[in-house]
């Protein structure tokens, strides 16, 4: 299914400045997963599910590639080696469902939403989660990169699973971002072929959207800047009221 509204109209071009701007906050630290977590909900409101997986995966790449830049070899390897090959068999079954449900919009909709309120969910259980009296275990990081890669791959919501691991793990900061960095660079460059061969993402609308690459690396200079100037936990709770909405208007919601 191909989004039928004209590419140049101006909700497509706000949409798609929101979603740039949503990624270089995250990519420079301020929002966590959460931003990440809005863009298929949030393009979802203007174009078929399907096509909102598909349009945001060539703006996550090329953030990738700018934060690899940035947090080049400060990652975790043992986590990566752990988690990656779990994650790949995750993005393969991710995209096999993509292909499936892509001409199911409203279904499809309706597991993006399920998607959102995990993350709804997740978010709010974060600091009881970090109480939990954890002992770390490898088959914790099979199944956390299994389902990081099959949520990515599917809905563009793979980090509630990994951040809540990687909270548990002892590791300093610069590590935990770099080692975020690296894991989702690798399972974005995985999900390629899946959206081409479902159908929602070409090279067209590569093209069409290449525009708002530069908007990244602003969001990531403003996301930084926000975190001196501005309350993160205040900005996190405003944007869980979003996508909690978003969720259960994904949810609920029958086009008449």
């Amino acid at each position: 299914m191909r989004f039928s509204v004209e590419w140049q109209c101006m909700d497509f071009i706000f949409i798609v400045f929101v979603a740039a701007l949503l990624i270089g906050l995250s990519k420079g630290g301020f929002g966590g997963p959460v931003p990440v977590a809005m863009l298929t909900p949030l393009m979802s409101l203007i174009m078929p599910a399907g096509q909102a997986v598909g349009i945001v995966l060539p703006l996550l790449i090329f953030a990738d590639l700018f934060a690899l830049w940035i947090y080049w070899k400060q990652w975790d390897p043992r986590q990566i080696r752990l988690m990656l090959p779990a994650a790949f068999v995750g993005v393969v079954i991710g995209s096999a469902l993509l292909s499936l449900l892509v001409s199911q919009d409203l279904l499809f909709r309706r597991v993006i939403g399920a998607f959102t309120l995990f993350v709804v969910v997740y978010k709010i259980a974060n600091d009881w989660i970090k109480t939990l009296n954890y002992e770390p275990r490898d088959w914790h990081g099979y199944v956390v990169g299994w389902a990081a890669g099959f949520g990515s791959a599917l809905a563009n919501v793979g980090a509630p699973p990994f951040t809540a691991y990687m909270l548990f793990q002892k590791v300093t900061p610069t590590i935990f971002i770099g080692t975020t960095t690296l894991f989702f660079a690798i399972i974005n460059a995985l999900k390629i072929p899946g959206v081409f061969i479902a159908g929602v993402l070409t090279l067209g609308d590569i093209a069409r959207i290449a525009w708002a690459l530069p908007i990244i690396p602003a969001g990531v200079w403003v996301g930084r800047h926000f975190t001196r100037r501005v309350n993160p936990k205040v900005f996190e709770w405003f944007m869980l009221a979003t996508l909690l909405v978003m969720s259960l208007f994904l949810l609920f919601y029958t086009p008449g």
